[in-house]
């Protein structure tokens, strides 16, 4: 399957694969959903031309760039190429995102995505857990501060859905980030325009809940 133009620009021959040296017996093991597949069935939304999947894509890869840069992490992507697909059907596709976590296994999941409505006007940040005041609560009230600190997003909330069948089937913390909205067409552009900011906010935020410095530069 051909990638999107949008993809074809992030995707520049570059690939991150994991380190495979020192010892991580002691790094925390985040483990990034990339939410949707690349096209048929568990696809994304699309907004002004631009595709979900791809946008959760490059955000993943980036995050896992970033932690990849931080001894103290070791990350694990769901979908290490643009052509992964993952399960036969909808269910399937989210069965096996959390299998590879589960079986891992991960300390944190992280799902990202991009939300979308039938109201162009509707906007901003938001995060899911399975319930509130819980690890996966507080995890996410960092990270959600600190997209929207970071990228000028509405704060939107943090909200409980425990029908989400990657936060209800974990065995470890997880959180859903709805990063903004594709079908609104300044968020649209904030996506296409600063995925990295995303995922360095996603970042900043969990450093943020585990009370760790920022070692980066």
């Amino acid at each position: 399957m051909k990638p999107s133009f949008f993809l074809r620009m992030f995707y520049r021959e570059r690939e991150y694969t994991e380190k495979n040296d020192g010892d991580f017996s002691l790094a925390i093991r985040i483990f990034i959903d990339q939410g949707h597949n690349p096209a048929g069935f568990n696809a994304g939304a699309e907004g002004f031309g631009i595709r979900e999947q791809d946008i959760t894509y490059i955000v993943g890869q980036y995050l896992y760039g970033i932690l990849s840069e931080d001894y103290r992490f070791l990350g694990k992507l769901s979908r290490p190429t643009p052509e992964t697909t993952l399960g036969y059907n909808n269910t399937s596709s989210l069965r096996e995102r959390v299998a590879q976590a589960n079986n891992w296994p991960a300390d944190y999941f992280i799902s990202i995505h991009a939300n979308a409505s039938e109201n162009p006007d509707s906007n901003g940040s938001e995060v899911y857990v399975m319930e509130s005041y819980s690890t996966a609560w507080y995890l996410a009230s960092d990270v959600l501060a600190e997209i929207v600190r970071r990228l000028g997003t509405k704060y939107n909330g943090v909200f409980t859905n425990p029908s989400l069948y990657v936060l209800r089937n974990t065995k470890m913390p997880a959180i859903l980030v709805e990063l903004a909205y594709i079908t609104n067409y300044e968020n649209n552009q904030l996506m296409i325009q600063e995925p990295y900011q995303f995922a360095y906010g996603i970042y900043v935020g969990l450093l943020n809940y585990l009370k760790l410095p920022q070692i980066l530069s």
